[in-house]
C-alpha cells in the first residue's frame, strides 16, 4: 500500500469515527427526549455501495449492526468479514427477489423486507434446507408507492398474522419506508399501533433524514447511511456507485 493510499484509509476512519459518534449522540438525545433508553435503538449502518474499508472502518469504531440492498454485494462484501467477526450482524433491507432467497438465509441476521407470500414460500424452504433461521421483518409499503416493495396497508393484518403463524418467534417486526415528500410522523404512528396489534417488538424505521422522529414513535432499528458514510462511497479511492 502506497503512502497515499494510507493516508486516504486514515482518513476515511477518521471521518467514519466521527460521524458514528455524532449520530450516536442524536440517538442518545433523541431517545431521551422521547422517555427512552438509548441502548434500546439499534444503530444500522447502511453500508450498500460502500466498499469494504468503509464497513472495516465502522466496524473499528465499535458498530457491528449493517443493512444491505442486495444480497449478492452483501455476500461479497460481508462473507469473509462475518466469518472473522462473528458478532457481526448483518441485516437484508432491500426488496429480496425469492430466487435470492437461500442465499439471503445462508448469509443475513435479520432479513426486513418479508412482503408477500411467495417469498414466505422460498424462505421457508431456504431456511429448511440451509437448517438457518434468520429473524423476520414485514415490510409494510406505507404510503402506497408502486414503485416500492412492501406489502400493501390494506393487506397487512392479514399477511403479517399469517407469517406469523408461519415463522413462529422469528417473525419479530415490521419495517417501513415512508415516502420521502411526505411527514413520516403519521406513517411512524401507523406502523407502530400495527406492531402493537400483533405483539410485535421491533420497528425498523427512520433514515438519515426523519430518525428522531421515528424514535419518538418508538423505532427499535434506525437505519442511516447518509449521516454515517456520506453520499458518495468512502472506500477505496476511485470507487463508484455498484
Amino acid at each position: 500500500m502506497s503512502d497515499e493510499d494510507a493516508l486516504h484509509l486514515s482518513l476515511v476512519e477518521k471521518t467514519i469515527g466521527e460521524n458514528l459518534a455524532r449520530v450516536r449522540a442524536r440517538i442518545r438525545a433523541a431517545a431521551l427526549a422521547a422517555g427512552r433508553r438509548a441502548e434500546d435503538v439499534t444503530l444500522v449502518a447502511v453500508s450498500k455501495t460502500q466498499g469494504e474499508d468503509a464497513v472495516r472502518a465502522a466496524l473499528a469504531a465499535g458498530q457491528l449492526h449493517f443493512g444491505e440492498n442486495r444480497v449478492q454485494e452483501a455476500a461479497e462484501k460481508f462473507a469473509t468479514l462475518k466469518a472473522a467477526r462473528p458478532e457481526l450482524c448483518l441485516h437484508l433491507i432491500g426488496g429480496l427477489q425469492t430466487n435470492k432467497a437461500r442465499l439471503a438465509v445462508r448469509l443475513a441476521d435479520v432479513i426486513e423486507s418479508l412482503d408477500r407470500p411467495r417469498l414466505a414460500d422460498a424462505l421457508a424452504d431456504a431456511m429448511a434446507r440451509e437448517g438457518r433461521t434468520p429473524r423476520l421483518l414485514v415490510e409494510v409499503n406505507v404510503g402506497g408507492e408502486a414503485q416500492k416493495s412492501g406489502v400493501p396497508q390494506a393487506e397487512a393484518d392479514h399477511f403479517i398474522a399469517a407469517s406469523q403463524e408461519r415463522f413462529g418467534a422469528a417473525l419479530v417486526g415490521l419495517m417501513c419506508v415512508p415516502p420521502v415528500n411526505d411527514d413520516p410522523t403519521p406513517h411512524f404512528a401507523w406502523l407502530a399501533a400495527c406492531a402493537a396489534r400483533h405483539g410485535l417488538s421491533k420497528l425498523s424505521m427512520g433514515m438519515s433524514a426523519d430518525f428522531e422522529t421515528a424514535i419518538a414513535y418508538g423505532a427499535t432499528h434506525v437505519r442511516i447511511g447518509t449521516a454515517i458514510f456520506g453520499s458518495r462511497p468512502l472506500g477505496p479511492r476511485g470507487a463508484g456507485r455498484q
